[in-house]
């Protein structure tokens, strides 16, 4: 039995890919030289999920990284804006969920 290294699952000896998580047993080896650069080293390209989105956990950083320049800049200007606070998070959440089930289905559509 191999077991999976990233959830555990039991695996017969000859599974490449995990039956639970659908992780590879047997990582390939790297054969490219990676270069460090200066915010160390690059990562391979690997597609995350958050909300059903790729990349989505950018998005959102994206998106609230926006929303604290502008309210630093109401700050600054001296405008009361604390009131949309709540609604702003709300919405923000709405719509990745939104967009979430409309790729997933756009994905299901396809395959």
């Amino acid at each position: 039995m191999v077991y999976c290294t990233k959830c555990g699952a039991k695996n017969k000896d000859d599974a490449k890919f995990c039956v639970n998580c659908g992780a590879a047993l047997y990582p390939e080896e790297k054969a490219e030289s990676e270069e460090d650069t200066c915010f160390g080293r690059p990562e391979r390209h690997v597609e995350e999920e958050c909300f059903g989105l790729p990349y989505g956990g950018m998005i959102i950083g994206v998106i609230f990284g926006v929303f604290i320049i502008l309210l630093g800049l109401a700050i600054a200007l001296g405008q009361d804006i604390g009131r949309f606070i709540g609604p702003f998070v709300l919405i923000v959440i709405g719509l990745l969920v939104v967009a979430g089930a409309l790729y997933s289905l756009s994905r299901r559509r396809k395959g």
